[in-house]
């Protein structure tokens, strides 16, 4: 018997990405739920004049991207009760042509498996220096991984055992739904096959800085939830970010001016680790943003630790 397969896509405000997003998508051999979220360009009605179911998500309600993979879930169990997977795509990424038939034969065969994903591919990582670092961090190893991204068939049954995703998150929703499947048993998988190909459309260091202190959010707020567990989720990243991106300067600015200039040296641990980084990820130009990257990181640190003690309504980072 032949697997059934549904796709939610999700998005806001994609434009064009989204047009090309849809035109790879097969309609003819899934059912497919798009979830828009407050978008101002079309996105919505373009979607429905695809072919694919359109959801709009009410505005009243924070918009982020586990709520409305949650919503397109639903949507499309009620129009397609017998879907047993689900690709989650992201509008502004290409599934590929031959994934879906990969990914369906590797849950069919491994039936313990919740999640698998594949390779993501920058579209035009020559177009500045911000899309080769999503590029550069798309490249991890294949093979039975912690995580997935936005992008992944997931089995439907896992998905409900768990919840679904956490919709207050506004970043890092995936590793933790992963988290939690693999607490409850389940494994995820990465392949070695193409899955996506995805458009960062990141030119500007503005929307660098500003996808870096998202993920510093992230790391904060997934430390919060379960740091305390077996795992340590998102711990280490989390300290990393409050030693260099706080700690560390600071403690050279106070130590200097209270006991000498000579303090002012530690901070030639920031060269140092470039350097050590340098060998580790085979370059200086990532490992360069890497460490720069700490101080955005700690922003978002602490723009979590603000939100927490001042009970404030969690509120997006976008970059796009």
């Amino acid at each position: 018997m032949t697997p059934r397969i549904g796709i939610v896509v999700i998005g806001r405000n994609e434009g064009e990405r989204l047009h090309a997003c849809l035109g790879a998508v097969p309609f003819r051999a899934c059912d497919v739920v798009y979830v828009d979220s407050g978008s101002t360009d079309g996105s919505l009605e373009m979607a429905e004049r695809c072919g694919a179911v359109g959801l709009a998500l009410d505005a009243a309600g924070q918009f982020t991207a586990g709520r409305a993979r949650n919503a397109g879930v639903r949507a499309l169990l009620a129009i397609a009760p017998a879907v047993e997977f689900v690709q989650f795509l992201d509008g502004d990424c290409e599934l590929d042509r031959d994934w879906l038939g990969n990914g369906l034969a590797f849950l069919w065969q491994n039936p313990r498996h919740a999640v698998v994903c594949g390779r993501v591919r920058e579209r035009d990582p020559e177009r500045s220096v911000f899309n080769r670092l999503c590029d550069w961090e798309w490249q991890t190893p294949a093979g039975e991984v912690k995580a997935c991204g936005g992008n992944a068939l997931v089995r439907v049954s896992a998905f409900r055992a768990v919840g679904g995703f956490r919709e207050e998150l506004i970043a890092g929703e995936e590793p933790e739904m992963c988290l939690r499947l693999r607490q409850a048993g389940w494994q995820v998988h990465r392949l070695a096959t193409e899955m996506v190909l995805h458009d960062a459309a990141m030119t500007r260091f503005s929307q660098w800085w500003l996808r870096t202190t998202r993920s510093g959010h992230a790391f904060a707020e997934g430390a919060w939830l379960h740091g305390l567990g077996r795992e340590r989720h998102w711990v280490r990243e989390t300290l990393r970010a409050v030693f260099f991106g706080g700690l560390l300067p600071l403690a050279a600015i106070v130590l200097s001016a209270t006991l000498g200039a000579w303090f002012l040296l530690l901070l030639l641990l920031y060269p140092v680790h470039v350097l050590r980084l340098s060998r580790e990820q085979g370059g200086f130009t990532r490992a360069f943003y890497l460490v720069l990257g700490r101080f955005p990181e700690f922003l978002g640190v602490l723009r979590f630790v603000a939100r927490r003690l001042g009970h404030v309504p969690p509120r997006l980072i976008e970059y796009k």
